[in-house]
């Protein structure tokens, strides 16, 4: 069975972080089965089923920890499953494939949007606001929150290794807003000067704790500390539905070479690990309030985004699994 080679490139770009950020991640993921579908050489539907789960288990297997990732294909893939099975035939199911992963996309976008008008209102005049790591939802807040003629400053932390820090005092930086970029270990001291915490998340538990770039987890224990609210902007496809069951959210270690350059680590004791995990856990006491594109919830509400969302399907097999 061959797939196109576009699902090669993406999966293989999802895998080393050329694509980042969890909501790009999941509308490539959509993407790479709406172009399987449409460049398939598929002679009949049931090749096309074959492809397309052959091509969600791949893309599945790059990034463990970003549930935005299954939940994408989760929501192409279900549609796909409920045609196959119901004797759609290969244009039909092509067609409702095609559909359902521009769908997915379009409402991704969307999001972001609503997510950006909800969270703009929280934002007062003369805030000073931390960031961490590169969070389109976040960014997304901030930005309109300067269009709203809101007279903001972004103090935004590096987010060692990977520095997608720099990513985020750019594009904010472009769009006129004032920045400070700080290196990691500044933030509680920059806290006390700060008005309001805004992140991201990869994923949100059934609790309501969010999974995130690591190093968020200390930013939001100093925020605490400080008094300061922390409000973690995401779309309700960042939501972990296995958590209801009791699932732990795996943490990907990434590659120590992310950390300390390969050549320097050669030189090195051989008794020294060097450990790189990409995300870490800040509990639901830590988060004031999550900013969804259905609106503002408290952390202990996200059962409830994840009963409306998922129901109960994802007891069910995965339907590339089947």
């Amino acid at each position: 069975m061959t797939l196109v080679k576009e699902v090669y490139e993406i999966a293989e770009k999802i895998k080393n972080m050329e694509i980042r950020g969890a909501g790009k991640i999941a509308r490539s993921a959509a993407l790479a089965l709406q172009i399987q579908a449409e460049k398939s050489k598929a002679k009949t539907a049931e090749e096309l089923w074959k492809e397309l789960k052959e091509a969600a288990k791949l893309l599945h297997s790059t990034r463990p920890t970003a549930v935005s990732l299954p939940n994408a294909l989760r929501y192409v893939m279900y549609r796909g499953k409920i045609a196959y099975q119901g004797r759609a035939d290969l244009e039909q199911l092509r067609f409702i494939v095609i559909n359902a992963a521009k769908e997915f996309i379009h409402n991704s976008e969307k999001a972001i949007e609503r997510i950006a008008e909800f969270g703009a209102k929280r934002i007062e005049d003369g805030d000073i606001i931390m960031t961490h790591c590169h969070s389109k939802a976040a960014i997304g807040v901030m930005k309109k929150a300067w269009d709203d003629g809101k007279d903001i400053k972004v103090i935004v932390t590096e987010t060692r290794p990977k520095w997608q820090g720099k990513l985020t005092a750019k594009e904010l930086a472009e769009y006129g807003i004032p920045v400070i970029y700080v290196v990691d270990s500044a933030a509680r001291h920059y806290m006390k000067m700060t008005d309001k915490v805004i992140m991201g998340a990869d994923s949100i538990t059934a609790n309501g704790a969010v999974i995130n770039k690591i190093g968020t987890a200390l930013i939001a224990l100093t925020a605490k500390e400080h008094r300061v609210w922390v409000m973690i902007a995401a779309e309700t496809y960042k939501f972990h539905p296995e958590t209801m069951l009791g699932q732990l959210v795996e943490i990907e270690m990434r590659d120590p070479h992310e950390v300390i350059p390969k050549e320097e680590l050669e030189t090195w004791p051989k008794n020294i690990e060097v450990w790189n995990p990409a995300f870490d856990v800040t509990p639901p006491e830590y988060v004031d309030v999550i900013i969804t594109e259905k609106g503002v919830i408290p952390p202990y509400a996200a059962i409830d985004i994840l009963k409306e969302e998922f129901g109960w399907a994802f007891k069910y097999t995965e339907p590339w699994e089947d």
